[in-house]
């Protein structure tokens, strides 16, 4: 096998990190790439629910701090379970601000899932549960956005821009990029369109 290639193998033999805003898509995109590499999809948000109940009652009733520690385990736990493997794994809009978090995923091909407030716009109407986007949601999430999306740039080795797109469509470009991307290098084949990689 070619050394560029075995390198690429070994890409996709690692866990794969979405990161992003809160209501881009990361766990729809997650299990619909999961599906498309038939590779195991784990949802932080979803393991602290399971274990500790519904993120608002963990603020209600524990506050913020409690919540991002639960986060922070569940994290490490889907990072370290995933070693070896090519499994997808959806972290919350604000679990990138853990350092230990930032040092896990150094152990992941990071994908940070780029939009705007338009794009989130519509979900955010429709969901009104989340927390932090208490009062009025849409100036909550454009905050939060601007303070974690220097994180999300400096964490990522490929952006996927989400603005347009269905999901089956967005997974399938990002299939593509992860096949392309070869850690630590310059890409020697065209990006799909929306897809970038990232030189660290």
């Amino acid at each position: 096998m070619p050394a560029t290639d075995a390198a690429r193998s070994a890409a996709l033999a690692r866990p794969i990190a979405l990161i992003g805003p809160m209501a881009v898509g990361k766990s729809a995109i997650g299990q619909q790439l999961a599906h498309q590499l038939g590779a195991t999809f784990v949802d932080t948000d979803v393991v602290v629910v399971a274990n500790h109940g519904s993120i608002a009652e963990i603020f209600a009733s524990r506050g913020e701090r409690a919540f991002r520690e639960l986060e922070a385990r569940a994290v490490a736990r889907a990072v370290e379970d995933a070693q070896g493997t090519n499994t997808v794994i959806s972290l919350g809009g604000g679990a990138v601000l853990d350092s230990g978090t930032q040092q896990l995923l150094e152990r992941c091909t990071v994908v940070y899932l780029e939009c705007d407030a338009d794009t989130v716009a519509e979900r955010i109407a429709r969901n009104s549960g989340r927390p932090l986007l208490a009062g009025d949601a849409m100036e909550r999430w454009k905050t939060l956005f601007a303070t974690r999306r220097p994180v999300y740039e400096r964490l990522a080795d490929l952006v996927l821009d989400v603005r347009a797109g269905s999901v089956p469509d967005l997974a399938h470009r990002l299939v593509d990029a992860l096949h392309g991307y070869t850690p630590g290098t310059t890409p020697d084949v065209s990006e799909p369109a929306g897809t970038k990689e990232v030189n660290k």
